[in-house]
């Protein structure tokens, strides 16, 4: 299957079908259909506990990893290079039971890293999101920095 050529659904359907995400109990609730947002749920059960009955610190983070690279890639297009590069999770908060992850990329982020790669450029981008419980206590904060940079022409 090449990489991007399923709708923004048939990836949501294969993420949650996907054994590290579905045995976490991580599922993509989620993927707008023009790649701008997605939204990502982690309930909490005995295989993703950790000694003290809290989210499993491994989980919050591997709950937010792919979305912003995800939904990057499919926004700028097959003429961009886009890479994880870096991440940074700070727990604030003990996680007791359902906790979500939102992702928006605007247009105004997007043509942010046109502009810095316009000149055939790398672009270190950062991103943050919050990993929230239902009552809208802040679990965890997210950062995650992408390398974007827009592929050299064709030869």
């Amino acid at each position: 299957m090449a990489r991007r050529s399923l709708t923004p659904a048939a990836l949501r359907r294969a993420i949650n079908w996907w054994p590290p995400y579905l045995f976490a109990g991580i599922r993509v609730l989620d993927i707008a259909d023009d790649w701008s947002s997605a939204r990502v749920r982690l309930r909490l059960h005995r295989f993703n506990r950790n000694y003290v009955g809290t989210h499993f610190g491994g989980s919050l983070f591997s709950m937010a990893d792919p979305f912003w690279m995800l939904l990057t890639m499919n926004r700028l297009g097959r003429d961009y290079l886009v890479w994880d590069r870096a991440a940074e999770i700070e727990f604030l908060s003990p996680g007791r039971g359902d906790v979500f992850a939102d992702f928006k990329l605007t247009e105004d982020r997007l043509d942010d890293m046109r502009a810095l790669t316009a000149d055939g450029d790398k672009a270190l981008v950062w991103f943050e999101n919050d990993i929230v419980a239902t009552d809208g206590t802040i679990v965890a904060k997210v950062r995650k920095q992408l390398y974007v940079r827009r592929k050299p022409a064709a030869r």
